[in-house]
């Protein structure tokens, strides 16, 4: 992943945090991680209580945030963890543990 300019970076940041922001969609990452990195929208609704429309909101949020991305195979959509996206989230955590700027 190419390095963000600072404008872009703290962007994303809030994009990202905004995304985490809800539980429902910190479950849905967990849910791919722990499944193996993807899942298909129909293996994601069926792991939780939320009507269709809900489960899609939160998949477009995550996907906004660029936390997911899909693919289709045929008419299934296939989510797939970005995790070099939370590094985002990673790095801006370790300047309070390192105390340095990168």
């Amino acid at each position: 992943m190419k390095p963000l300019e600072p404008k872009a970076r703290i962007e994303a940041l809030n994009a990202i945090f905004s995304a985490l922001s809800h539980p429902a969609r910190r479950q849905i990452l967990m849910t791919i991680f722990f499944r193996g990195g993807s899942m298909t929208a129909g293996e994601i609704a069926a792991r939780f209580e939320h009507a269709w429309p809900t489960t899609t909101r939160h998949l477009r949020a995550l996907e906004d945030a660029k936390l997911l991305s899909h693919t289709r195979e045929g008419r299934t959509r296939v989510y797939e963890l970005d995790r070099a996206r939370l590094n985002l989230v990673v790095d801006w955590i370790k300047w309070f543990y390192e105390g340095k700027l990168p």
